[in-house]
C-alpha cells in the first residue's frame, strides 16, 4: 500500500520535497490543457524530481462524463494532446474523473464517456474516479482498466479491485488543502525520470486468451491444461484484469 494525496494547487519544488519527507508516494494532479489547477511540464519535472510519482486525472467539471460519447472522445484527444506536452510516457495511465453522485439512470451515459475516452487513448491505460456504483458499473462494462474510488457518495461500500482510493477530503497540509489517498498496485503513475513499459491492453489480452482456452480444451493433460491456464493469467496480470 503506497500514501498519496490529490490536490487543485500546484506544487513547488519545496512543497513536494515536504510531503516526500511526511512519508508520501505519489500525488494526482490534474491533466487540463490550462487554467489554474493544470499541471504544467515544469511542476512535473519538480515533482519528479522530489519523488513523487504522478496520477493523471482530467476533469473540466464535475459532472463532465454527462456529456457521453462525443464528450468522452473530445477529452481523450485533449488529455492525449496534454500528456504528449508533459512528457507523459506511452503506458502510464490517465483517469477520466465522475465527480458527482451519478444515478443508475444515468450510468449508462458515464460508461459511454469512459468507453470513448478510452478509444480516443490508445497510448495509453484509461481509468476512473468516481464512486462506488461508478466503479462498479464500468468495471462491469469493460470500459477502462484502471480505477480510482472515492469514499464520497459510496455509502461505506468499496470495490475489492480498486487501484486507488481516497478515503479522506478537505486535509490543510503543508500549506495547501489536499485530498489523502491510498493505491494498491498497477496505478499507472509516471514521473518524468523513469520510462514506463507499455502494457498489453485488456482488448489485445481478451482476444489472444481464447487461443490459449482452446488449447486448454484440446488436451487432457493436467500439467499441459495448468501451463494454459497460467499463460491466460499472464495475460490478464499484464493487462490489469482480475486472474480466474
Amino acid at each position: 500500500m503506497a500514501k498519496g494525496f490529490d490536490c487543485s494547487t500546484p506544487l513547488t519544488a519545496q512543497t513536494a520535497a515536504a510531503f516526500v519527507k511526511d512519508g508520501y508516494s505519489f500525488v494526482a494532479r490534474y491533466l487540463v490543457p490550462s487554467g489554474y489547477k493544470a499541471l504544467t511540464k515544469s511542476e512535473a519535472e519538480q515533482i519528479s524530481q522530489a519523488g513523487l510519482d504522478i496520477v493523471s486525472v482530467f476533469e473540466t467539471t464535475a459532472n463532465r462524463a454527462l456529456g457521453g460519447r462525443n464528450a468522452g472522445l473530445a477529452d481523450g484527444a485533449t488529455a492525449v494532446q496534454v500528456a504528449h506536452q508533459l512528457g507523459q510516457p506511452a503506458g502510464s495511465c490517465i483517469y477520466f474523473a465522475v465527480d458527482f453522485d451519478a444515478t443508475s439512470a444515468q450510468m449508462a451515459t458515464v460508461i459511454a464517456y469512459i468507453q470513448a475516452a478510452s478509444e480516443a487513448t490508445p497510448e495509453y491505460t484509461t481509468g476512473v474516479y468516481g464512486s462506488y456504483a461508478v466503479m462498479e458499473a464500468v468495471k462491469q462494462a469493460g470500459a477502462c482498466s484502471r480505477f480510482w474510488q472515492t469514499y464520497a457518495w459510496s455509502g461505506g461500500k468499496k470495490s475489492t479491485f480498486i487501484n486507488i482510493y481516497q478515503y479522506l477530503n478537505d486535509v490543510s497540509e503543508n500549506g495547501i488543502q489536499i485530498d489523502h489517498d491510498e493505491s494498491y498496485g498497477s496505478e499507472g503513475w509516471w514521473n518524468t525520470l523513469t520510462p514506463v513499459n507499455y502494457p498489453l491492453t485488456t482488448h489485445d489480452a481478451n482476444v489472444i486468451i481464447p487461443f490459449l482456452s482452446a488449447g486448454y480444451e484440446a488436451t487432457t493433460s493436467l500439467p499441459a491444461r495448468a501451463e494454459f491456464n497460467r499463460l491466460a493469467n499472464e495475460l490478464r496480470k499484464a493487462s490489469g484484469q482480475p486472474l480466474q
